[in-house]
C-alpha cells in the first residue's frame, strides 16, 4: 500500500482533453496568423504608396524587406505572449532588446524613406503592444498608441502633397493596428482563462473526490475497527473465567472483521461504478465491433439510472451475446417505467444454443437483481433471443 504522503501518479489525458488542447493550440495559431497577417498586409500598403512616389529599387528594399524581417521579429514576441501566463513578474528586456531594436531600426529607415511619421512609429508601437505588459498597463499602452499614430496621421496629411496616392487605406489601418491586434488577443485571453478554470474546476472535483472517498473509509473502517478492538478486550478479560463466552466474543471479532471487509469491497465498487450511459455505449461499440448492427436507445438521463444493479446486467447480457447469439443484430434499450429502470437487450439468435449456455451466465444476474428487488425476465421468440431486466429507480446501494 502506498503512502499516504506519496504523489499520485500521473493520469493520461482523455480523449476529449487531447481533443481540446488540439482545439486550444489550434485557436492560438488562427490568432497568432490574424496578427501576422494584419502586419503583412500594412507592410504591403506602405510598400506600394511608397513605391508609387519612388521607383528606386532600394526604396522597395528597405520598406518591402525591412518590413518582412520586423513582422518576422514579432513572431517572437507573439511566443512570449502566449506563455505570458506561466511567465516570470516582469519584464526580461535581455530577450526582449533584439525585436525592439528591430522595430526601431526598420520604423526609422522606413519612416525616412517614406517621409511619413507614422510608419516610423507603426513598428515601435505595435512590437510595444505585444509586450509582456502587467495586469492594468497593456490597454493604457495601446490607448497611448493609437492616440499617437493618430495625430501622427494627421501630420502626415497636412505634409502630403501627393494627392495622387491614396494614402487612406494605410493611415486608417495604421491606426487601428494596436486596437485590432490587441482585439484578436484578448480572445485568446479570455479562451485560455476558461480553459485554466476549467482545468482548476477538474483538480478541485478530484479532491473533493479524495476527501469524499477518505471520509468513508475513515468512517466504516474506524467503526468497525473500534467494534473488533471492544470485542477482542472483552474475550481476553472473558476467557480465564468463561471460556465459552470469551469464544463468542471472538467468534464475534471475526464477524465484525467480514463486515468490515464486505464494506469495503462495497465502497469500492460503488466508486468503480460506470454511468450507465457509458455502460451501454461501450456494450454498442463492442457488439458492433464484433461486426454485429447494433440499435442502443439510451434516455437523457440514464446516469441515473442504479449502475451497481444494471450495471453487471449490461456486461454479462453483451458477453453472452457474443458467446452464444450467432446472429447479426442487436438492440439495447434503457428506459425509465414509473419507479423503476427498465433494461432490455434483443438479438436475433440463430441455431439451437444449449439453454445452460445461456442459464448458466445469467444466474449470478439472477442472484444481483434479486438482492436489488428487481425482476429478470428471459425469452426467445422464433429465433430473437430477448433479456428484460427491472429494478427499482432506488435500490439499497443508491440509498
Amino acid at each position: 500500500m502506498s503512502s499516504p504522503d506519496a504523489p499520485f501518479a500521473p493520469v493520461a489525458p482523455t480523449p476529449g482533453a487531447r481533443q481540446l488542447s488540439r482545439r486550444i493550440t489550434a485557436t492560438w495559431w488562427y490568432t497568432a496568423t490574424a496578427v501576422v497577417f494584419l502586419e503583412l498586409a500594412l507592410v504591403a500598403a506602405w510598400t506600394g504608396v511608397t513605391m508609387a512616389v519612388d521607383l528606386r529599387a532600394f526604396v522597395g528594399l528597405v520598406v518591402g524587406g525591412g518590413g518582412l524581417v520586423w513582422v518576422a521579429s514579432t513572431v517572437s514576441l507573439l511566443g512570449d505572449y502566449r506563455h505570458r501566463l506561466d511567465a516570470e513578474p516582469g519584464m526580461r528586456w535581455a530577450r526582449l532588446a533584439v525585436p525592439l531594436l528591430i522595430a526601431v531600426g526598420y520604423g526609422i529607415a522606413a519612416g525616412a524613406i517614406a517621409g511619413s511619421w507614422q510608419l516610423m512609429l507603426m513598428p515601435i508601437a505595435q512590437s510595444l503592444v505585444l509586450l509582456n505588459w502587467p495586469r492594468g498597463v497593456r490597454y493604457r499602452v495601446v490607448i497611448a498608441a493609437t492616440v499617437a499614430l493618430a495625430c501622427l496621421a494627421v501630420v502626415d496629411s497636412a505634409f502630403d502633397a501627393s494627392d495622387e496616392i491614396p494614402l487612406l487605406v494605410p493611415i486608417v489601418y495604421t491606426v487601428l493596428l494596436p486596437v485590432m491586434a490587441v482585439s484578436s488577443l484578448w480572445w485568446w485571453d479570455v479562451l485560455i482563462t476558461l480553459d485554466r478554470a476549467r482545468a482548476s474546476e477538474v483538480r478541485l472535483a478530484a479532491t473533493q473526490e479524495r476527501l469524499r472517498v477518505a471520509t468513508d473509509v475513515h468512517d466504516l473502517q474506524g467503526h468497525h475497527l473500534q467494534v473488533v478492538a471492544l470485542q477482542l478486550e472483552l474475550a481476553e478479560r472473558l476467557m480465564p473465567q468463561d471460556a465459552a463466552a470469551g469464544m463468542e466474543q471472538l467468534r464475534a471479532a471475526r464477524a465484525s472483521v467480514d463486515d468490515a471487509r464486505q464494506g469495503t469491497r462495497d465502497l469500492a465498487l460503488r466508486f468503480r461504478s460506470v454511468p450507465l450511459g457509458d455502460e451501454i455505449a461501450n456494450a454498442r461499440d463492442l457488439l458492433r465491433a464484433a461486426g454485429l448492427e447494433v440499435e442502443a436507445v439510451i434516455p437523457a438521463d440514464a446516469d441515473d439510472a442504479p449502475a451497481a444493479a444494471l450495471g453487471p446486467v449490461i456486461r454479462e447480457t453483451t458477453t453472452n451475446v457474443l458467446r452464444h447469439g450467432g446472429g447479426h443484430r442487436a438492440r439495447l434499450v434503457l428506459a425509465r417505467a414509473g419507479d423503476a429502470w427498465r433494461y432490455t437487450i434483443s438479438n436475433d439468435a440463430i441455431g439451437d444454443a444449449p439453454p445452460h449456455a445461456v442459464g448458466s451466465g445469467l444466474d449470478g444476474i439472477r442472484r444481483r437483481i434479486d438482492e436489488a428487488h428487481g425482476t429478470l425476465e428471459v425469452g426467445r421468440e422464433a429465433e430473437e433471443f430477448t433479456v428484460t431486466v427491472t429494478v427499482p429507480a432506488h435500490t439499497e446501494e443508491t440509498r
